[in-house]
């Protein structure tokens, strides 16, 4: 049974930082590319963050890039993501989510093999 669950979430201020954790069972983590979508009340699901499965390469979406590291350890099978300089913009309900490695460097959730079931990230001002 393939397991991603994410942890790490919660009730920030604006200009804090959080780290969001996602450990995966159940699959040879090495043979995936990890990436991280969030969903906002009312938005659709969009992409934040991803690795390929040797950690050699990453992607940031725009709106992220600068404030935001992807990393992971396939000796623990996990997947993080380093949050500074929180905005309110960036509450959202956050996935971690698996990818077959051969799609790297792209990464669409249609694509994604698995999912986990999500992080509540809420930054007020």
């Amino acid at each position: 049974q393939v397991q991603l669950v994410e942890s790490g979430g919660g009730s920030v201020q604006t200009g804090d930082s959080l780290r969001l954790s996602c450990v995966t069972s159940g699959v040879i983590f090495s043979n995936y590319a990890m990436a991280w979508f969030r969903q906002a009340p009312g938005n659709e699901r969009e992409f934040v963050a991803g690795v390929s499965w040797s950690a050699l390469s990453t992607r940031y979406a725009d709106s992220v890039k600068g404030r935001f590291t992807i990393s992971r350890d396939n000796a623990k099978n996990t997947v993080s993501l380093q949050m500074n300089n929180l905005k309110p913009e960036d509450t959202a309900v956050y996935y971690c989510a698996a990818e077959n490695r051969v799609m790297w460097p792209r990464i669409r959730d249609i694509d994604m093999a698995y999912w986990g079931k999500g992080t509540l990230v809420t930054v007020s001002s």
